[in-house]
């Protein structure tokens, strides 16, 4: 049987919420801190799941940003080539 950390079930003040949020706010250090978060055995679960699935949206709105710009590109090759 595995014990569980205190830490990791403790709930997440609001001025910590405030900090993370503004900390993912910056570019690039607030990507890298999403992973931190949502990978390292240090943050609170309900932080690394806000974390992971916060990448997840990250991921999903590339995919579509990914296809959007191959609709729009076919599109304007095939006007230009006209």
């Amino acid at each position: 049987m595995e014990i569980i950390n205190d830490k990791q079930n403790q709930a997440v003040s609001t001025m910590d919420w405030f900090i993370t949020i503004f900390i993912t706010a910056i570019p690039l250090i607030g990507f890298i801190m999403l992973f931190v978060w949502a990978f390292g055995s240090n943050a609170p679960a309900s932080k690394a799941n806000w974390a992971k699935a916060t990448l997840l949206w990250f991921m999903a709105g590339i995919v579509i940003y990914g296809f959007i710009a191959l609709v729009f590109g076919v599109a304007l090759l095939g006007s230009m080539s006209n």
